[in-house]
This record gives C-alpha cells, structure tokens and sequence, in this order.
C-alpha cells in the first residue's frame, strides 16, 4: 500500500514535467531556426573546379557495341580488349588500342564499332576542348 503511494506520487510529479517538455519541443520547429540559417558566400576547394559546366572527359552520345564475327561463331570466348578514345574538341574519335584481344577479329571487330561511336566533346567552362577516356570491352559467348 505505502509502495502505491510513493508510484503515485511519482506519477503526479514526473506528469507536468513530461507536459513541459512536450511544450517545449514546439520551439525546434522549422519557424523557429529561420534565423539560423546562414547564407554562404561561393565556395571553391583548392584544386577542384566547381564549375557546373566541367566535364572530367568527353560524354558519349551513341555507343553501338560490336558483334561477334562469323568465323568466330559457335565458339565458347571469354576475350577482352582495351582502348583509349581520343575525343577532339570538334567531337572528332581517334581509337588507340592499349590491349589487343587474343583473337584478332575480335580487336578488329572492337575497333570498328569503336569507331562509330559518337560525342559531345570535353568541356571546360562554354568552351570545348580536347578529351580522352578509356574503354574496355569484354567478349564472352558459351
């Protein structure tokens, strides 16, 4: 009975403190930190542009993949080549052939669909310049 009382009395005293605070969650709201917002000035990291308009390399418009050629139909592969596409400023593609494929209808085949591909060219700031990006395709059939 006396351990009633003393829960009873806990209750009564922790409720207008729950209360209160409860009320006093009200003050966090977003009306209540528009002064806290800050106003920056523009911001630029060292060694970084932040320029919206800056690309880190050309931006492929059409990228047609390669087939894999008759004399090579039928055949399990697991090949690959790599290439680097140079990209000019006029949106002109130069593909150099970093690694062949061991097959070489298949490097020939990878150059020729490479060589169809199409981009806008690198940019830095409105002004277009010259870019590269490397390329590796993987041929695998089974």
């Amino acid at each position: 009975m006396q351990l009633v009382g003393v829960i009873s009395i806990a209750l009564v005293l922790c409720w207008p403190a729950a209360a209160y605070a409860v009320a006093g969650d009200e003050a966090t709201h977003e009306m209540d930190h528009h002064e806290d917002v800050l106003e920056l000035p523009e911001v630029h990291v060292h060694g970084l542009s932040l320029n919206k308009d800056q690309q880190l390399g050309p931006v492929a418009k059409s990228t047609p993949w390669p087939g894999i050629p008759s004399s090579l139909d039928g055949k399990e592969l697991d090949d690959w080549m790599k290439a680097r596409m140079l990209v000019s400023k006029d949106a002109k593609v130069t593909v150099v052939v970093l690694e062949p494929c061991k097959h070489r209808e298949l490097t020939v085949a990878g150059i020729a669909a490479l060589s169809k591909w199409t981009f806008d060219p690198q940019m830095k700031g409105d002004d277009p310049i010259d870019g590269e990006l490397t390329v590796r395709i993987h041929f695998r059939t089974r």
